[in-house]
């Protein structure tokens, strides 16, 4: 049997091993994927952890959810023509039968069957094997490993924008704009029409935002002292934050102008916030969860960056052997944008 380079894990919250293993193949209604480049960021390292599934029965495990390459074989039932196709990963494995599914609300399966990297091997290997629902189109011209960062890094935000039904001209700020989301969820925010700052304590992302992408750019290590841009009047209409610790959440809460929105990303345990139900009601305000995307939006996120209107940012492509440093500097919070893992 063929063998393929791979990285894995054999605990939950254990070390990447190098290793060789025997390339899979599809089953009915599988497609078989030669992997181009996989995405690195902040979600994989909890998928490592355990946080998104720790099923021993699932172990060992292949991580890496944000991958791209090219179909190279098909199980029984599916089109044989989309051999050729190059094609992104859909994080969520759902059953798209199910009514959320079919109303185009993917990430609310009603029959979720866990996530890709957890539950089933994932990008962090030269070959990988999808659930054909899974396997979407990426746009012609699109280069792969700038295409690591539509399924999630630009998809998520564009199912922010939509939840929050951000409208040209409105304020928006985007807590932790220098991190992997952070940076296309400020540039989809200002597609859709917005004016966007960018909140992050890194002054190399502060300094690539605005030089780079043209984004207002505000430091944030201390929220008590933070000021929105001049010409906001202090206020903001949605904040995002994808920082979600107290402090940034209720400083969101209080600076939010009448009508405005608070999305909340993550789900860090034991996190809690105030919330004033008289400040709700008097200025009409809301908070907002946002789960992932559907398979849609990876389709506009994949519009978006054919045409030019978000760059995809990622600062460090690595080989298989590299991988462990890009994980060190998202634990030390310093990675520009996205990683990306390139075989």
């Amino acid at each position: 049997m063929t063998a393929m380079r791979a990285a894995r894990i054999s605990a939950w919250g254990g070390p990447l091993e190098l290793v060789e293993v025997p390339r899979p193949t599809p089953r009915e209604g599988e497609v078989r994927v030669h992997v181009e480049a996989c995405g690195i960021g902040l979600t994989v390292l909890n998928c490592i952890q355990g946080q998104l599934g720790n099923d021993p029965s699932f172990l060992p495990r292949i991580p890496g959810h944000e991958f791209v390459g090219v179909v190279d074989a098909v199980g029984d039932g599916v089109d044989p023509g989309r051999v050729g196709e190059r094609v992104v990963a859909y994080f969520y494995l759902v059953c798209g039968a199910c009514p959320r599914c079919l109303a185009g609300e993917d990430s609310l399966c009603e029959r979720f069957r866990g996530n890709l990297g957890v539950a089933i091997d994932g990008g962090y290997a030269e070959y990988a094997i999808l659930p054909a629902l899974n396997a979407l189109a990426v746009p012609d011209g699109v280069d792969p490993v700038a295409a690591t960062t539509i399924p999630d890094a630009i998809a998520t935000p564009v199912h922010v924008a939509r939840r929050a039904a951000i409208e040209p001209g409105e304020r928006v700020a985007v807590i932790g704009a220098g991190g992997g989301v952070g940076i296309h969820m400020a540039q989809v925010a200002r597609a859709f029409g917005a004016d966007v700052a960018g909140l992050d304590v890194v002054s190399e992302k502060l300094e690539y935002l605005e030089r780079e992408l043209g984004i207002a750019a505000v430091e944030s290590s201390d929220f008590g002292a933070l000021a929105l841009p001049e010409g906001w009047r202090g206020k903001a209409d949605v904040i995002v934050d994808l920082l979600g610790r107290p402090e940034s959440l209720g400083w969101a809460l209080d600076n939010l102008d009448r009508n405005g929105r608070l999305v909340c990303l993550t789900t860090f345990r034991d996190v809690e916030f105030p919330v004033s139900p008289r400040q709700l009601v008097q200025l009409q305000l809301a908070v907002l969860g946002s789960r992932y995307n559907t398979r849609y939006e990876v389709g506009l996120a994949g519009a978006f960056v054919h045409s030019g209107r978000v760059r995809p940012v990622v600062s460090r492509r690595v080989s298989l052997d590299e991988v462990e440093s890009v994980h060190e500097e998202l634990r030390r919070g310093t990675l520009l944008g996205r990683g990306a893992l390139v075989w």
